[in-house]
């Protein structure tokens, strides 16, 4: 679409794996020129099998296709100084410079924040980091579930202390929440930029991602608690707020924060005008000091009734609650398909293939989505754009500078 809102903004994004290079399709979405720097063999999460998405999938590789949709991709050795020298043209033209690669790699490369910001005072210079920055972990390898789920404390929240092993990890869950904080510190680092002139260094780690996902656990914590996942159906106070469980073995999720706000017209939703005045339940005290009770018949009612017969009911009551809902049913929700939480990149070929949009609207709509370059794709195009002529570029070729 025209007059996106990063319209006119180059990044050149030297990364590999999710959590960057998801920052990088981010800003893509928006209008960003993203050239993806890869190296002559290519991004090894391009060859990644996993949960029928990625290499091991019969077409399109969704997992790549998520994490670099919009770019164009150029294949540099940066092993060879006349790689070095290409890139250092392309920095030139560069406004962002986003990289995961760590800290001891790119002094070796003569690319570490000290040297290209001097080099380029203009350049916002953004990192993704396992760890972060400094520190006695800053050059060890970080991905999403070492940084952010072990060492970062969410599988140890998540994981009831009953569990002999820690629960299991969804996909990148670190990767692309960090992706987006890191997009946001680009973009803020950007507005700077063009109000002064002035590049910045911006730095997220996997790390501080789960302590500020975890902040209401971190804050018990400094207050003195040990938070710890719930056991059981957790340690609730309020009867309603929690899970019930349906006639047909599926759940609701009631939020009625405001107990006593919600209690009568729940009752009387329910038919249950006798417990309004229950001496056991009448305000959110009483139900807190008799909440086995309570509990107990709520499981009782809910159990009356299928799935589909609560969101029937419930949704004559102006209060917050929600189904629990599986994966699957997420591509057919209503209010996914009303707000495009989905969209479809189209092929030149007439074939499309779906991608979830993202978090991120501007002006109520979503990003529209592009394909995901080849490996090496743009070479030649990026190459000629910053004066290589083709004489030079096929040089370049034959000594293996470039794809």
């Amino acid at each position: 679409m025209d007059d996106e809102a990063l319209d006119g903004v180059r990044v050149v994004e030297l990364a590999q794996w999710v959590f960057v290079p998801v920052t990088g399709a981010l800003l893509a979405d928006w209008g960003a020129d993203v050239v993806r720097v890869e190296r002559p063999d290519g991004d090894p999460y391009r060859n990644l099998a996993t949960q029928g998405i990625g290499s091991d999938s019969s077409g399109v590789n969704l997992s790549v296709a998520l994490a670099n949709r919009g770019k164009r991709s150029v294949s540099i050795d940066l092993h060879d100084e006349q790689g070095l020298e290409l890139l250092d043209r392309l920095l030139e033209t560069a406004d962002v410079f986003l990289t995961n690669l760590r800290p001891g790699a790119l002094r070796r490369l003569g690319l570490d924040a000290e040297t290209l910001t001097r080099r380029y005072p203009r350049l916002v210079y953004a990192s993704g980091h396992g760890f972060g920055a400094r520190g006695p972990d800053a050059d060890k390898p970080g991905y999403d579930s070492s940084a952010f789920w072990a060492q970062g404390g969410v599988a140890h929240i998540l994981t009831p202390p009953e569990r002999e092993h820690p629960i299991s990890q969804r996909g990148a869950m670190g990767d692309r929440n960090g992706a987006m904080a890191l997009a946001f510190g680009i973009a803020t680092a950007l507005v700077r930029q063009q109000r002064s002139g002035r590049g910045a260094v911006v730095d997220v780690s996997l790390l501080a991602t789960a302590m500020w996902m975890l902040s209401s656990d971190v804050l018990s914590a400094l207050a003195g608690g040990t938070p710890r996942a719930a056991t059981g159906r957790g340690s609730a106070v309020n009867p309603l707020v929690g899970a019930y469980r349906t006639k047909d073995g599926r759940h609701i999720q009631l939020v009625f924060l405001q107990a006593d706000r919600y209690w009568a017209p729940f009752c009387r939703l329910l038919g249950r005008d006798d417990l309004i005045e229950d001496p056991r339940f009448v305000d959110m005290a009483a139900r807190r000091n008799h909440l086995d009770a309570c509990v107990a018949e709520l499981d009782s009612e809910f159990g009356n009734r299928t799935f589909d017969e609560w969101k029937e009911l419930l949704a004559g009551l102006d209060a917050p609650w929600a189904p629990m809902q599986s994966v699957d049913e997420l591509l057919d929700d209503p209010q996914v398909l009303a707000n495009d939480y989905l969209g479809t990149v189209e092929l030149a070929d007439g074939r499309s293939y779906p991608l979830p949009t993202g978090p991120v609207q501007i002006d109520r709509r979503p990003p529209a989505l592009r394909r995901a370059p080849e490996h090496g794709e743009h070479t030649e195009e990026i190459l000629l754009s910053l004066g290589y002529s083709w004489d030079q570029i096929g040089e370049l070729k034959d000594a293996g500078v470039v794809l």
